[in-house]
């Protein structure tokens, strides 16, 4: 451990992608950095998750690539997780909720889709070139937006004759209108591919002899905007990039719905939200009704897990789902908020203190989740009122 620590001092304030090693040359973690030096050295802090702690004790050396930015390190990140598949960056089995980015090959016009892992089946590799696996949604949408200002490529329908909103703001190339030949138009899409599969350096000999102004907006690529991403280790493996949010409304006891919210990386994702409606907990007994919603939230097991759930609710809720997950045998971390208690967080039985502080950490974000969680049910109940009047 000293050993590792001393290692650490001479690492750069760099960004880069570093390598957690077993003394038998496994790789047990693959992680990216905007300053290695100081995100390596998080994982030797005192808040540490007890998985993480684990995968530090069995390390026996640490290793890293250096990066110009943020950008290609979450390529690199992503190229080698793929290349090695290291036990600890696998946080579910079946590895359902990893994000890929996907792009059709053969077709006149390439679209760049995200897909989840589950989906990998219906993106053959001789017709789609594939990336990753990535961690996060939210991040790697905002890394595209990046690499989409220096290669425009469209999300709409080829010559339709309309100007899309994305070519009045520089994304879309004018497939749109005609406006970019199909040749030109593939060329976007193969430098695309070049750069997702981290053949920076082969990529700006090509722009050089190609287009000049690109290569250098590629030399100078701002990613500022992944900063805000970055994930911490002392919160666990890929920190909170998902939070449940839910909430029970009815009227006077009657006509009872549950929502779900999600955010991710602290943004609400309104596209994951889900309304259900109460069919079998009793009249005004918010507790059964709770246990209902998350029960059939996780049946649907093709939906992403996720990192931490937050109730609108005190102890009593809280007491209650965390008997339920003991129950069924769900690891997932559970939070309320109560509202009677000045916001106070309030936490099940054995909540472990890194979790408890981490959720401290990001109260603002578990404030607007309950609140959208709030206003969510509020709007489907009456939503589901007015119809029936």
């Amino acid at each position: 451990m000293t050993k590792l620590k001393d290692k650490i001092k001479s690492f750069p304030k760099k960004p880069g992608v570093y390598f957690f090693i077993h003394k038998n040359k496994e790789i047990l973690y693959v992680g990216r950095a905007t300053s290695l030096k100081n995100r390596v050295s998080q994982y030797f802090g005192k808040n540490i998750d007890i998985r993480i702690a684990e995968m530090v004790s069995l390390a026996h050396d640490i290793k890293y690539i250096e990066t110009e930015n943020l950008l290609e390190a979450i390529i690199l990140e992503a190229k080698n997780i793929k290349k090695y598949w290291p036990k600890y960056n696998i946080k579910d089995k079946d590895n359902r909720s990893f994000i890929y980015i996907a792009i059709d090959k053969n077709s006149d016009y390439p679209k760049v889709k995200l897909i989840r892992q589950r989906e990998l089946d219906k993106f053959p590799l001789n017709k789609f070139a594939v990336f990753g696996p990535y961690q996060s949604l939210y991040l790697i949408q905002n890394a595209l937006k990046i690499i989409r200002r220096i290669f425009p490529y469209s999300t709409c329908v080829p010559n339709n004759g309309k100007p899309c909103f994305d070519y009045q703001i520089g994304l879309c190339p004018g497939t749109c209108i005609g406006e970019i030949s199909k040749k030109d138009y593939k060329k976007n899409i193969s430098n695309i591919i070049l750069f997702l599969s981290g053949e920076k350096t082969r990529l700006l000999k090509k722009l050089m002899k190609e287009d000049p102004e690109k290569a250098k907006f590629l030399k100078h690529i701002q990613d500022v905007s992944l900063l805000t991403n970055e994930d911490s280790p002392s919160h666990g493996f890929g920190a909170v990039n998902r939070i449940e949010g839910y909430d029970i409304s009815h009227f006077a006891g009657k006509e009872s719905y549950g929502s779900m919210v999600v955010f991710e990386n602290g943004q609400a994702n309104k596209n994951e939200y889900r309304l259900f409606k109460i069919k079998t907990a009793p009249a005004g007994d918010d507790e059964r009704a709770l246990e209902e919603v998350i029960s059939r939230r996780l049946n649907h097991s093709e939906w992403q897990r996720p990192d931490l759930i937050m109730i609108d609710g005190g102890k009593p809720q809280v007491d209650y789902i965390s008997k339920l997950f003991r129950k069924i045998n769900i690891n997932i971390p559970i939070v309320g908020i109560s509202k009677y208690d000045n916001d106070r967080l309030v936490y099940g039985v054995g909540m472990s203190k890194s979790i408890k502080e981490l959720c401290e950490n990001i109260k603002p974000t578990l404030l607007k989740t309950r609140e959208e969680a709030h206003r969510f049910a509020n709007r489907g109940r009456k939503r589901s009122f007015g119809k029936r009047k």
